[in-house]
């Protein structure tokens, strides 16, 4: 059996992070479905080909309808949906208050299914997006429920799969994949020439960043913390130099400046000791040994990789909350408002994280005393406290510290999840434990796994996780700001929960699902194990995509969906 030890995944999440800057929000293997971008209020794609196809088919093109702001629709060019997408409608919808347009795939009802009264909306794992409802046309939970008659939508939150930020156009992704953060504000630059000119704008631009640009996502004492280690790190290109005490009376000074942040006379200071320490170098390299002829280069790759850390930090500033609290309300009203459902309800499926959200908003509403607009809830493999379970996910407690996060400010689970796919299925199988916490052996055919492991995974902030690993500590998981459980209120549950668990999975094992499920009115919940002592088994992705689960998992959903369908004269909030 391969143990994993929690300072050699944080080591690989570190390099991992790095090299995910070069394609920090692509969340797909091929990425130039991403190239063409809709920039309107409301985007709706329809495809033009019966739903019926297989994953692979060209997408024919398609008429694109932008529903404004009064709903009224007008008629553009003609375009089609990117191939990953197999919906037979994609969305986009802004959140209020964000740059952020959050992707919907919906699937429509068939007309030989009994009609249903509510939509039906799916919410999928933290790093994830909606390739793991919709695998393949033999293996789609999204498909299947849309032909059993459900107006079935996969919200895609900020970050994953197609969802995309406001400010997108063609121009910006086709000039370059890496947002930055780098640019001086044009009244700010100075025109500079040589490589000594060059690393003086790079420096005062990163410090710049520092002090100002950040200082809407970091606080006081982060600021201070990530200031000092690039310092650090620059003082010990220095040591052999030299140079080491003329640059501590410029770096005291550097530092005194950052905390003054946005003072306006920071800008000129900053851009003159960066002059200050570039000249120092240069004269410090004429007089020392021939191998530090490459201190500025190393410098200038220092300087560099130090700004794509910020620009990860700024880029991938969301947490767990953000999406409890801005993208899922927009996607609700959205479906409510495109499915004219009658009392404003709606059926709801979450596996993994998206079940984590949907107690969260059971929790919250109850603690307000207001009604969620939810008929029905499904959760899979999802719990709000694992205190008392030995899920897997424990390795990633050292990440809960805050300076871990300044550290690793993404976990790049999709570049990861590809690396480890060759290790994980091929001799000597090294990564073999891989392949377990998402399947169990057997439950789904290798190349569908292929499929999953390469396109369903996505790059997660670390502040996601940071927030998540509360759900590992007493009291269970909280808001951002530890001031509230979001398991304390469940008791005052009055929606009908479905709670499903496999009996193999080793990220939200069993016991796990149970401390939530019990925390419900006993009248309002139920719980069942999927799995046999002697096969088959089912880890957590099992209760989705399994070979079995089309005959076992889902006519257990339906049945469960069908009989909280009915229509109430209730109004939601």
């Amino acid at each position: 059996m391969v143990h994993v030890h929690a300072a050699d995944l944080r080591a690989a999440l570190q390099a991992a992070a790095t090299a995910c800057y070069l394609n920090p929000l692509h969340s797909w293997t091929g990425d130039d479905h991403r190239r063409k971008r809709p920039a309107a209020r409301f985007v709706v794609l329809r495809s033009a080909i019966p739903s019926r196809r297989p994953f692979s088919a060209s997408i024919e093109p398609s008429t694109t309808a932008i529903v404004g702001g009064g709903g009224a629709l007008s008629w553009v060019e003609k375009g089609k949906k990117p191939e990953i997408c197999t919906a037979d409608e994609l969305h986009y919808v802004p959140v209020p208050g964000t740059d952020w347009k959050i992707a919907l795939w919906r699937y429509l009802p068939s007309n030989e299914a009994p009609k249903r009264n509510h939509p039906l909306m799916l919410l999928s794992g933290v790093g994830t997006n909606a390739i793991g409802f919709d695998l393949s046309p033999g293996a789609s939970f999204a498909r299947h429920m849309s032909k059993q008659g459900f107006d079935t939508w996969i919200v895609e939150v900020r970050g994953a799969g197609l969802s995309i930020r406001a400010h997108e156009s063609n121009e910006t992704i086709q000039s370059s994949d890496k947002p930055s953060i780098s640019n001086l504000d044009s009244t700010d630059e100075v025109k500079l020439t040589g490589d000594e000119s060059q690393l003086v704008t790079k420096l005062t631009s990163t410090f710049m960043n520092l002090a100002e640009r950040l200082s809407g996502y970091l606080n006081e004492g982060q600021l201070k913390a990530i200031s000092e280690k690039f310092l650090e790190q620059i003082s010990k290109l220095l040591e052999d130099a030299g140079l080491a005490e003329r640059f501590n009376e410029i770096a005291a000074k550097i530092s005194s400046l950052l905390e003054a942040r946005q003072n306006s006379s920071v800008a000129g200071q900053l851009r003159e000791l960066s002059q200050r320490l570039i000249n120092t170098i240069e004269e410090g390299q004429k007089s020392v040994s021939p191998q530090l002829f490459d201190l500025q280069e190393r410098l200038s790759s220092t300087i560099e990789d130090f700004q794509k850390q910020l620009d990860l930090i700024v880029t991938y500033d969301w947490d767990f909350d953000n999406y409890l609290e801005e993208d899922l309300p927009a996607a609700m009203e959205y479906i409510r408002e495109h499915s004219m459902v009658k009392d404003s309800k709606l059926l709801t499926i979450g596996h993994s994280m998206g079940g984590i959200l949907l107690y969260a908003l059971l929790s919250r509403c109850a603690s307000q005393g207001s009604k969620c607009g939810l008929a029905a809830i499904v959760t899979l493999a999802a719990s709000v406290d694992y205190t008392t379970s030995k899920s897997s996910l424990k390795l990633l407690l050292p990440l809960a510290d805050p300076a871990q996060a300044l550290n690793v400010p993404v976990v790049p689970l999709g570049a990861l999840m590809t690396a480890a796919y060759p290790l994980s299925s091929r001799p000597p199988y090294v990564l073999s434990w891989v392949t377990s916490q998402v399947s169990a052996q057997d439950m789904m055919l290798p190349e569908l796994y292929e499929k999953l492991v390469l396109n369903n995974f996505c790059t997660i902030p670390a502040k996601v996780i940071l927030q998540l690993t509360s759900a590992f500590r007493e009291g269970g998981l909280r808001n951002r700001t530890g001031n509230f459980s979001y398991k304390d209120n469940l008791h005052k549950c009055d929606v009908p929960v479905l709670a499903l668990a496999g009996d193999q999975d080793l990220i939200c094992p069993p016991e796990a699902v149970y401390e939530t499920v019990k925390l419900i009115p006993e009248l309002k919940v139920s719980y069942k194990v999927f799995g046999k002592p002697d096969g088959p088994h089912y880890a957590h992705y099992d209760l989705v995509g399994g070979r079995l689960a089309t005959n076992e998992v889902y006519p257990c959903i339906i049945n469960f969906l069908c009989c909280h369908d009915e229509l109430t004269c209730e109004l939601s909030d």
